[in-house]
């Protein structure tokens, strides 16, 4: 996959506007009821980047970052500013935020993930860029040391553990993450004029698969 393991500047992403969505095929049945499915396992995210544009400083480097992936060519990481750790908003991230697997004696290998609850509900999400030194792994309640007891690629969000966990042990991680994206554009359109009158450019980017 085309992708660039370099993330958008954080400072213009910050005060972005986007979230998840969620394609669901919806049919009216002849007594009114609904038939309701998802092609989609998981959501999409999509941003809109020209929000957090404050500066012509700002269009400056926008326009270096969109030529340096060739416009849609190359994927890039994101920061979402309202999702973007395994903890709670105002807490810091902990080695047992997320238990992310459960060990049966042989598997090392294990996928970054987050849980989202609402009620008796969940989604957990797989997590698949991972910000280099925030993350920190455990087995129950000890925590294990990266390079010692496990590897981890950032590039996939995968753990690899020294040694497999016994049969029924809970494996947990906290991480930061970013979000795979691409520009859902193939031109940035900008004015001078306007953009010091107050109107920024739009700048979609949306959430690939990887």
């Amino acid at each position: 996959m085309n992708f660039h393991e370099v993330r958008f500047p954080a400072s213009l992403s910050f005060g972005s506007v986007g979230g998840p969505e969620r394609r669901t095929d919806v049919v009216t049945l002849a007594n009114g009821f609904e038939e309701r499915n998802t092609p989609w396992a998981h959501s999409r995210r999509r941003y809109d980047a020209g929000l957090g544009l404050r500066a012509l400083e700002d269009i400056e480097v926008l326009i270096a970052f969109f030529e340096a992936r060739q416009g849609q060519l190359y994927g890039f990481r994101w920061k979402d500013w309202s999702d973007y750790k395994s903890a709670r908003p105002s807490a810091g991230v902990a080695f047992d935020d997320q238990e992310i697997a459960t060990g049966d004696g042989s598997t090392v290998s294990f996928q970054l993930a987050k849980t989202y609850r609402s009620g008796a509900f969940t989604y957990q999400r797989p997590i698949a860029k991972p910000v280099a030194g925030t993350v920190r792994v455990g087995i129950e309640q000890d925590e294990l040391r990266e390079g010692v007891d496990y590897e981890l690629d950032t590039a996939t969000g995968l753990i690899t553990l020294a040694h497999p966990p016994e049969v029924g042990l809970s494996i947990s991680a906290g991480f930061e993450f970013d979000v795979p994206v691409r520009f859902d554009t193939a031109s940035i359109q900008t004015s001078v004029a306007s953009f010091q009158a107050g109107e920024a450019p739009a700048v979609p980017v949306v959430e690939v698969r990887v």
